[in-house]
């Protein structure tokens, strides 16, 4: 078998197998291998008129069958199973061959990766891929880090393959991120902004059904009326769209028969994990995680469920209306917080691990393919275009404004969900979080205090520069350290 292959998928469940119908569609002739032989024959029975495939049974004929330099394309669970296929393909790989893991990889895992294979002189390629199965197939959005080296072989064809923006640019939605780990962590901070968004978007559903008093099939026109607007997503169309269906068995709301405890694969998770590490402040995205968890936990919610809480009644009439108006502002203006919070993420991500990432760049690669996509991305990139050392994007003049003529509506709502025991852990954190930011002085003077009080873990003035301790314990004197 001679090397005639541009590009090759080894690990065909169903995101590798779009993968590798997507690179078809466009032309490269892709070589395609699973450890069950059986799935990469059927791939090629079923698709083979999509493209030209070249079906291998065993390691050594996937590797002949790749032009050089080799690109190969690792889609297998994250974990283990990577560093698997990892030790198995790389004896047969030369120098300047390229692996490209575009599993959900912890970005740790792509560092160590990159750096092992990098001694061997092979290319590591940790390339974050966001769109589900359908974005797979039909453009995703493509995260890609490593060496610059790397993406001039692979980023054109991963360009191709990736969503495009509609409008006059037509840009691909695929950019180089930086080096090693950089495209798995920036994957990692999406997704944990993705854990934000669906979270705002389940407390605006749970008020304008538990406060307003609105049935799923009215709550699926504000939804729809809101995506003509600024609030235009991926999540907010598909909200809507899931509201009006309904389950075919009983008759009911289909979100109703849904049992709600909602699942999370970890990627949120590591996000927390990390920005802890960090030590960046993401409330938005730690209560969405949080709130997954929390509704896991049936016995527990079963145990607590007759505690008292408000006998607050529904809205009606007008007062539902503008209620809804109201929550569609908290809504977007949590959802800036989330966002700023997650870029803020990715620029200590980049100072901490030696990236230069663009974020202008992230946002322009989100605009189309990943679940986040949405219009005000667009308004991301040109802040961060027009000011690269932005510190926050609620520091942006016209984000500046847009959540400060919401933030009447925004504490409206906090206050009747509140009133009414509905749980809105992401709105109240957002807006905590807001008027910390705004704060003229936080209380952490007295917590520091209180450090130095029972640990003599000092302090600072405010009035002159140095580092001190007052005895406590003793004449309370105050001695600089």
């Amino acid at each position: 078998m001679t090397g005639t292959a541009q590009i090759g998928v080894t690990g065909l469940a169903v995101m590798g197998r779009n993968l590798a119908r997507n690179f078809a569609r466009h032309g490269y002739t892709v070589a395609v291998h699973n450890r069950t032989a059986a799935r990469t024959r059927a791939l090629v029975d079923e698709f083979g008129d999509e493209g030209s495939f070249v079906p291998a049974e065993t390691p050594q004929e996937f590797v002949a069958a790749l032009e050089r330099p080799r690109r190969l394309l690792v889609m297998v669970k994250a974990g283990a199973p990577t560093d698997e296929v990892i030790d198995e393909f790389a004896p047969l790989l030369d120098e300047g061959d390229i692996v490209i893991d575009g599993g959900n990889a912890h970005f740790a895992d792509t560092r160590r990766r990159e750096a092992a294979l990098r001694e061997r002189g092979i290319h590591f390629v940790g390339t974050g891929v966001s769109g589900g199965e359908e974005g797979a197939l039909h453009g995703p959005s493509i995260m890609p880090g490593g060496s610059a080296e790397a993406y001039r072989a692979v980023g054109p064809m991963l360009e191709t393959i990736s969503a495009h923006v509609d409008g006059p640019d037509g840009a691909p939605c695929c950019t180089h991120i930086g080096a090693d780990g950089a495209g798995h962590f920036v994957k990692m901070v999406h997704n944990g902004i993705e854990y934000a968004d669906m979270q705002l978007i389940g407390e605006a559903y749970d008020l304008l059904r538990g406060v307003a008093g609105l049935e799923p099939g009215r709550i699926a026109e504000i939804f729809r009326r809101w995506n003509s607007g600024r609030l235009d997503s991926y999540l907010i169309e598909i909200t809507a769209d899931i509201l009006t269906h309904t389950d075919a068995a009983t008759g009911r709301p289909f979100v109703d028969i849904v049992a709600d405890r909602a699942e999370q694969k970890g990627t949120g998770r590591w996000t927390v994990q990390t920005a802890l590490d960090l030590g960046v402040p993401v409330p938005g995205i730690a209560e969405a995680v949080f709130a997954r968890s929390l509704s896991g936990h049936t016995d527990l919610r079963a145990a607590a469920r007759p505690l008292p809480g408000p006998a607050a009644s529904a809205l009606g009439g007008r007062d539902a209306d503008g209620f809804a108006e109201q929550v569609e502002h908290a809504l977007y203006a949590s959802k800036i917080v989330s966002y700023a919070q997650g870029w803020n993420m990715i620029q200590a991500g980049a100072d901490a691990y030696g990236w230069e990432i663009d974020l202008g760049a992230v946002a322009s690669i989100w605009r189309g393919g990943c679940i986040i996509r949405a219009a005000f991305l667009d308004r991301i990139r040109g802040a961060y275009s027009a000011d690269p050392a932005l510190p926050s994007l609620l520091a942006d003049p016209q984000f500046a404004k847009e959540i400060g003529d919401a933030q009447p509506s925004w504490r409206t709502v906090v206050i009747a969900a509140a009133r009414h025991g509905v749980p809105a852990p992401g709105f109240s954190a957002a807006l905590a979080y807001y008027d910390a930011l705004r704060a003229e002085r936080l209380p952490a003077a007295l917590t520091q205090a209180q450090r130095d009080y029972f640990g003599a873990h000092t302090y600072r003035r405010t009035d002159r520069e140095g580092v001190f301790h007052t005895r406590w314990s003793e004449d309370r004197s105050e001695a600089e350290v």
